[in-house]
């Protein structure tokens, strides 16, 4: 059974149409990267995932219809947008508790160990932590549930790049099981690609590419021309052209490696390049690291 599927998925606010029949499908023990620009969909595309909006179309999260069956689907679910959702005046203790009082698969000895590894002090308020120190708070509420899909909406925004990157890994190395299911969604791309199994670009509310990750790294490729090489290389039509450090470097679609090689040094591009490629600077607004 798939964890994620989704036929005709639409929604609609007034005359705007947010998502607009996407189709997407994600097994189980996947980590998916949804990725697209703001206003792109992703959010609303979760909320309905989450049984938080009414839908068109059809879908099954676990098995079941998030709308209609919400409070016994949230059992094996477990979501983290903006840590800042946490009160400012609640005490750690207090989390962890409360926790343990409203979620029968939370694990409350696993969650205090993965705070030892912290300078978190239990007696702390919310609002006297760092952000990043909120982020760890959440993070270890969360891996003390034993959900089958983690659901991730921009989970590090604000956060500096140490934290950032802390998150992931922990994510990975005390979390991810090869089981559980993760989609993220995030406008630091590049920082999440090496974990990615899948990925999903969504623009204007519509899925714009669907690709594992080993998929993806074998279709495309860059290259960094020599300049004897380049209307050679141009020739093969090129997804995308720029300039890096005063070299012509293309984006090649289904090119041969031999051929790649010959015209210069080849490498795998990362996600924001391509989807800058794919779908254009205009549509690549409010993704990081566009080059």
């Amino acid at each position: 059974m798939a964890s994620i599927d989704a036929r005709g998925l639409t929604k609609a606010y007034g005359k705007h149409v947010a998502v607009k029949g996407i189709d997407l499908t994600v097994e189980r023990g996947r980590i998916v990267g949804l990725i697209g620009p703001n206003g792109a969909g992703k959010t609303t595309a979760l909320k309905a995932m989450l049984g938080l909006t009414p839908f068109q179309g059809a879908l099954n999260v676990l098995g079941r219809d998030p709308w209609a069956e919400r409070d016994l689907l949230m059992q094996d679910v477990c979501f983290i947008a903006d840590v800042a959702v946490l009160p400012r005046w609640l005490k750690v203790q207090q989390a962890i508790e409360f926790v343990a009082g409203v979620h029968p698969k939370f694990d409350r000895a696993k969650a205090e160990r993965f705070l030892a590894r912290t300078v978190i002090k239990r007696e702390s308020k919310v609002g006297a932590l760092s952000k990043g120190m909120v982020a760890q708070l959440h993070l270890a509420l969360v891996m003390a549930i034993e959900a089958k899909l983690l659901v991730l909406d921009e989970p590090t925004l604000g956060l500096d790049i140490l934290f950032r990157k802390q998150f992931y890994d922990s994510l990975i190395n005390d979390y991810y099981d090869g089981d559980r299911t993760i989609v993220i969604t995030t406008h630091h791309a590049e920082e999440i690609e090496h974990i990615l199994t899948d990925v999903v670009f969504i623009n204007d509310g519509r899925i714009a590419l669907n690709s594992t990750m080993e998929a993806l790294q074998a279709r495309y490729a860059e290259v960094r021309v020599e300049p004897a090489q380049v209307e050679r290389a141009r020739a093969l039509r090129p997804q995308r052209e720029r300039q890096v450090f005063g070299r012509v470097t293309l984006l090649f679609d289904g090119v041969d490696a031999a051929t790649l090689e010959s015209l210069g040094e080849v490498r795998t591009p990362g996600i924001t390049d391509l989807f800058v490629a794919l779908l254009g600077n205009a549509s690549a607004n409010g993704l990081e690291g566009n080059a």
